[in-house]
């Protein structure tokens, strides 16, 4: 599982700024995303995911969208989100956006399923947060019957029942890629071996070990349902610079902006430089220079049999050049460095 190790970027559209350290409009930052795509296609990288949000500080409201716009511009990366909020969307709808990128990608299109951890969605789109669980459960329950791509026949309680309708456009080849993200609840991680479907794990802090019970209880979850394991991926946060002390150095102000905006929501302390420099040294924070963020990964990788390593590149208003330079070192440095820690 190591030697074939895939590797992703993910980002959230994070609002940057401009060299006056102006916030950047966003569709400027959307177009600077579709160039850090291509910039990681060119690079070998395997797959890129965008988030979903509805809020100021972060572009992505609609990934389907940009992932098109990617999809015109690469050959060979594959594309998803990081995650669609199923809750708050239309299964078929879903279905069918990531269908026609698959169309237009010539097969590359994923889609990575998710409650999401902000709710700016559900006012929005008219959901009530009182059935936060019950909307995703069942949600998830019809877009697992749409992969089959047959007519389509299932009832539920929240919308009308569906009697051998058809869902169009098919998926050219196969079936479209699917994966569950989880943030850390059991019940999820045993919802993703109930469908058959590979799990995503969002490690954003403390030791990535402490998920090992989690990869335990998906390989028993399947053994209980007779089936053979999906694979298991890890998203994180991190960003990488030329040596340890740089990168520290350029990502710790604006990484604590973006942290500081959340944790003020959720009531959480600032975050102080010692948090976060024993995250960068002991916990889900992949920032250093390219052998300390690839020697973390491949302890990750190692510790809990992850099929893929995906990070999250993009943290804050840190600017689209910084970015870029991390990209590079990534796919450059970072891959080849994990590929032979992981065979030797």
């Amino acid at each position: 599982m190591t030697t074939s190790l895939e590797f992703g970027l993910d980002t959230f559209g994070d609002v940057t700024k401009d060299a006056a350290g102006a916030p950047l409009p966003h569709a400027q930052v959307i177009r600077n995303v579709v160039d850090e795509a291509v910039l990681a296609d060119q690079l070998g990288i395997d797959f890129i995911g965008l988030g979903e949000h509805h809020r100021a500080d972060f572009a992505i409201s609609s990934p389907e969208t940009v992932l098109a716009a990617i999809a015109a511009r690469t050959r060979n990366i594959r594309l998803g989100s990081a995650v669609t909020v199923l809750s708050s969307d239309d299964p078929i709808r879903v279905f069918q956006r990531f269908a026609t990128v698959d169309a237009v990608s010539n097969g590359r299109a994923e889609v990575i399923l998710g409650r999401g951890s902000f709710t700016e969605s559900f006012p929005l789109f008219g959901f009530d947060l009182r059935q936060y669980n019950e909307l995703f459960e069942e949600k998830l329950d019809l877009f697992t019957e749409l992969l089959k791509q047959e007519p389509v026949s299932w009832q539920g309680k929240l919308r009308p029942p569906l009697k051998g309708q058809s869902v169009y456009p098919p998926v050219e080849h196969g079936r479209l890629k699917t994966w569950i993200g989880v943030g850390g609840s059991p019940e999820s991680v045993v919802r993703a071996a109930h469908y058959d479907l590979p799990l995503m794990l969002a490690i954003i802090g403390g030791d990535p070990k402490r998920f090992a019970p989690y990869v335990d209880l998906h390989q028993r979850a399947y053994q209980q349902f007779g089936r053979t394991p999906k694979p298991i991926g890890v998203h994180s946060p991190g960003y990488v610079a030329e040596t340890d002390a740089q990168a520290r150095e350029e990502l710790w102000l604006d990484y604590k902006v973006m942290r500081d905006r959340i944790g003020k929501e959720r009531g959480w302390p600032p975050m102080g430089r010692d948090e976060f420099v024993a995250e960068a040294e002991h916990g889900s924070l992949y920032v250093g220079a390219p052998e300390t963020v690839a020697r973390k990964i491949a302890a990750t990788v190692k510790a809990l049999g992850a099929a893929r390593f995906q990070l999250k590149y993009s943290a804050g208003p840190l600017p689209h050049e910084k970015l870029m330079k991390s990209i590079e070192l990534y796919g450059r440095k970072v891959m080849p460095m994990v590929r032979d820690m992981l065979a030797a």
